[in-house]
């Protein structure tokens, strides 16, 4: 498998991103993951809406959690935007933590399966088999327009950006 030239850090070491980053302009890459029910979930469920991917490592990390309430907070400001937040986390993590946390207004699915999301994007960190933490933003023709890859696993992305990207594509 490819590896990804993209410099990413854990905790300031380098890690290894497997895939081909995805570029804004490409088309969308379809992708299966699994839903909280275990059923397969594809970006192409959600086609004709922009679609805001918030890829995280795992929401059982703070500033995963953090990341994954703040797109629930600002899901319902956006008009025909879906927010999907993707990990590696088993989908049972995932539907614990959002019945905990309150997270009603966005798709939260797994990655663990099959890594395709992450494969296909250029996300899944080859050392721990979890995925970067960034934002791909799709529109509605399933063009990518925006990319964000966090250097440092442990920063947060640039939610103010990416949020007023989106407004533009509304």
């Amino acid at each position: 498998m490819k590896r990804n030239s993209n410099v990413v850090t854990f905790g300031g070491n380098p890690v290894t991103l497997m895939g081909k980053l995805i570029k804004t302009g490409s088309h969308a890459k379809n992708f299966v993951a699994s839903g909280s029910d275990m059923k397969p979930v594809k970006l192409s469920d959600f086609g004709g809406k922009v679609r805001i991917i918030s890829s995280v490592p795992s929401v059982d990390t703070d500033v995963c959690a953090e990341q994954t309430r703040r797109f629930n907070l600002e899901a319902s400001k956006l008009n025909n935007v879906q927010i999907i937040t993707i990990s590696c986390d088993l989908p049972f993590a995932l539907k614990r933590f959002c019945a905990a946390e309150g997270i009603d207004k966005i798709v939260t699915v797994s990655d663990h399966k099959q890594t395709d999301f992450g494969v296909k994007y250029g996300f899944l960190i080859e050392e721990f088999r979890l995925l970067a933490r960034g934002i791909v933003i799709i529109d509605q023709y399933d063009m990518v327009r925006y990319v964000e890859v966090v250097k440092e696993i442990a920063d947060h992305p640039n939610y103010d950006a990416a949020l007023d990207f989106v407004k533009t594509l509304q």
